[in-house]
């Protein structure tokens, strides 16, 4: 009788959810994600685009106890929620903007400290070009667009607003491909040259989303600096757009349709414009596009809340799910709120 009760609840959808909405209608499919996500195990850079997602999302207790957990596998140079990724230099920073904001939210010194520690590596310990340019491993001398999401931001949410900068001029020197207007994947420093030079579509989604959060960081002081950065987030969505499918997504690579439909660049997109637009640092002309993707990215959600067919862990190399597909997902949809209305759909 006990097997058979539980065998039932099982099989019956959860009335409530995580966030303690209940699972209905639209709540049901962030719900779902959140879930989904929250049950994934998560590397450096995942903890902490995962808890962006929540903070934009307003879990703010979630956030917390996402931040405590960075904190406490804090490496001795000050990296913060390592695991496995012993190598990430940058990586590690996605953390430091829910630490700061935990810390401000709680009044926990512990916290504080831990994001203190984080910058401290950034600005002086971490291995870097001779112009300064943060390097994205520490085993090789190797620039990446995702560093443009991993660092930057956190940079400008400690008030290190001309070094943000810095990173992003210096990241984008290497990487930006102008007569694409799309970013090429990673630099080598040493051979000056790239290691690889295909334009991967969640590296260009990782570049917009980082200097979108920078721009929106920035002080008002900084108009020119907006105003630059603004270009070069319009830039990169109109290099993507170029190339968006008849059905709302895009090629794993960009600009190469032998390689895969991928779902999370339509997210990273998505998430970009509303943020752009409702700001007013971004035309409304954009909207149009980011509803198509995000009706299409909505659509790739299973009954599980696993947001399927975005570049997958662990190895990123075909589609799949992964963390950061699903922490992409919340952040759209918390965006596309934002600017839409609870209600949009």
């Amino acid at each position: 009788m006990q097997r058979r009760n539980f065998l039932k609840l099982a099989a019956t959808p959860l009335a409530m959810g995580v966030t303690g909405r209940p699972l209905t209608d639209d709540n049901g499919l962030r719900e779902r994600v959140t879930r989904a996500m929250l049950a994934m195990q998560r590397d450096a850079w995942e903890q902490g685009v995962a808890a962006q997602a929540l903070l934009e999302s307003g879990e703010q207790e979630l956030v917390v106890v996402m931040a405590k957990e960075a904190a406490l596998r804090q490496d001795a140079d000050g990296r913060l929620a390592v695991l496995s990724c012993f190598g990430g230099v940058t990586d590690p920073a996605a953390n430091g903007p829910a630490l700061l904001w935990a810390a401000a939210a709680t009044g926990d010194a512990r916290l504080k400290a831990a994001a203190d520690n984080m910058l401290a590596y950034l600005l002086h310990r971490a291995p870097k070009a001779p112009d300064g340019t943060l390097f994205h491993v520490s085993d090789k001398p190797q620039v990446w667009v995702d560093s443009l999401f991993m660092a930057p931001p956190f940079l400008a949410a400690a008030g290190e607003f001309a070094e943000a900068m810095k990173q992003i001029e210096g990241i984008r020197r290497r990487l930006w491909i102008p007569e694409k207007n799309l970013f090429a994947a990673v630099w080598d420093e040493g051979r000056q040259t790239f290691e690889r030079g295909d334009c991967w579509g969640v590296g260009n989604g990782w570049a917009a989303v980082g200097m979108g959060r920078v721009l929106q960081a920035l002080p008002k002081t900084m108009a020119a600096e907006k105003n630059r950065l603004a270009g070069y987030v319009s830039g990169v969505v109109d290099g993507c757009l170029r190339h968006q499918r008849s059905d709302g997504l895009f090629h794993n690579v960009v600009d190469d349709p032998r390689s895969f439909v991928e779902t999370n660049l339509a997210q990273m997109l998505a998430y970009t414009i509303f943020r752009g637009t409702g700001a007013g640092w971004l035309p409304a002309a954009y909207l149009k596009s980011a509803q198509c993707m995000r009706r299409a990215v909505r659509a790739k959600v299973d009954r599980y809340g696993l947001v399927q067919g975005v570049c997958g862990s662990p190895d990123f190399t075909s589609p799949g799910t992964a963390t950061e597909g699903q922490a992409f997902f919340l952040l759209m949809e918390a965006a596309a709120r934002d600017y839409l209305g609870e209600n949009a759909t």
